[in-house]
């Protein structure tokens, strides 16, 4: 690999593997009015929010931090009156408990009007417009990716006009964003100089803290807490395999029930991000693997949850921790001492086991996903160290690893669309 490729693929990772607090999709509605009130100049007078189905459904049942609140009202309203764009999926960061009192007061005020965006062009599409008392307005959109700026404007004047190229998802190759394949994923995690990835290590602490600081509060359904409990131990044992359970639960719990904890994300999703740190760094420390194995295996989870979701795309039916963990898989079966054979069989392992996990929206609930999803890495990545992988003649996988995380992506950028709607139709009509 040469060093420019390998220096963008450092970027590529940089870029996928960002700090966020809360639920990113109501935090990306947030930043993207944010943004659209400081253009403004004022305290918008009204707000109009036109979403896609996908931003919807991920953002109708999540805690949003801070608030003790649920849903997009109030991360709008925060957006506007204490949101900083330059914090991107941080931008609520500084909210006070006075801020969140002014933001219900804006909601009663009937100030925000949330609705569907008919025929949106991309799963993740939000087009945000705000009034303010004099006439003047700005219109901010935010496409494909969460920080994604495709137009930008103040009175009609427009201050940027980025329309996206058709067909093509977030993050595909473009003239600096190089094509990756597992071998790929594998070398530059295996083989570059250490000191130019153990920036990912930052997603250790920071995700380590969270499962710490969840164990301090009754968040969400308290998965991680029953694990860790006496009861929980009884029945999984004190075990590698039930800290990897409990860890990755224990953020996830926090993070959808809205504590002010950042995460390190992974595509715009810290869930994804959780599931890709916590497994490995258990499994590491608990195995006494090295530091920089532990690193090693970082990169390996995150870059390969990066290149699945080069071609899923940014949101889709599919549940993102199929994804995540399938990259934690990997990085746990390097961590064994797996070779890059055995990696490219805990990932067939995995397609076999978990696609088809449906996304019903961003909740509480997330963290019983992340559990099955880090169960099914563990036990993936036991079967292949022991020389055991479904075959070409199961289901979707194909002799060729690369060609059965296409058609994993297949099914879940494509054949899952018409499942998406229906989820979306069941969560919106509920007690209608």
């Amino acid at each position: 690999m040469s060093p420019s490729e390998r220096k963008q693929i450092i970027e590529m990772v940089r870029r996928g593997v960002v700090p966020a607090i809360g639920c990113t999709e109501p935090i990306c509605v947030a930043l993207a009015v944010s943004r659209a009130a400081e253009a403004l100049g004022t305290l918008p007078a009204h707000i109009e929010a036109r979403l896609s189905a996908n931003i919807l459904k991920n953002a109708m049942g999540v805690g949003i931090p801070g608030t003790d609140m649920v849903g997009l009202p109030i991360a709008i309203a925060l957006g506007a009156i204490a949101g900083r764009a330059d914090y991107g999926l941080e931008v609520l960061r500084d909210c006070t408990a006075e801020d969140v009192e002014n933001g219900k007061r804006y909601i009663e005020e009937n100030r925000i009007d949330i609705a569907l965006k008919e025929d949106a062009p991309e799963k993740l599409y939000v087009d945000i417009k705000c009034h303010a008392d004099n006439g003047a307005t700005a219109q901010v959109i935010i496409a494909r990716e969460h920080t994604h700026y495709i137009y930008i404007a103040r009175n009609g004047e427009i201050l940027l006009d980025a329309p996206l190229a058709s067909g093509n998802h977030a993050g595909e190759e473009t003239d600096t964003t190089p094509t990756l394949t597992l071998r790929k994923v594998y070398d530059f995690a295996t083989i570059s100089p250490i000191d130019e990835i153990s920036f990912i290590d930052e997603a250790r602490r920071l995700n380590e803290t969270a499962a710490a600081r969840s164990l301090k509060g009754n968040y969400g359904h308290c998965l991680g807490k029953a694990l860790s409990r006496p009861l929980g131990r009884g029945i999984m044992g004190e075990s590698i395999f039930s800290h990897i359970l409990s860890s990755t639960s224990c953020a996830c719990d926090a993070r959808m029930a809205g504590a002010m904890i950042p995460v390190m994300s992974n595509s715009g999703s810290g869930n994804q991000g959780i599931c890709a740190t916590n497994p490995v760094v258990v499994f590491a420390r608990e195995n006494h693997n090295t530091p920089e194995e532990m690193t090693r295996a970082l990169m390996l989870s995150h870059l390969t949850a990066i290149y699945i979701k080069q071609n899923l795309g940014s949101l889709s039916a599919l549940c993102g921790c199929v994804v995540a963990a399938t990259g934690s898989s990997c990085g746990i079966t390097y961590l064994m001492g797996g070779t890059y054979e055995q990696i490219s069989a805990a990932v067939k392992n995995m397609i076999a086991n978990l696609t088809g996990m449906i996304c019903d929206g961003a909740k509480p609930s997330c963290a019983l996903k992340l559990t099955t999803g880090v169960s099914t890495a563990v036990l993936s990545a036991m079967l292949a160290m022991q020389g055991n992988c479904v075959t070409p003649v199961e289901g979707i996988i194909d002799e060729d690893v690369d060609q059965s995380i296409r058609n994993l992506v297949s099914i879940g950028a494509e054949a899952m669309n018409e499942t998406d709607r229906r989820v979306l139709e069941i969560m919106t009509h509920k007690g209608c």
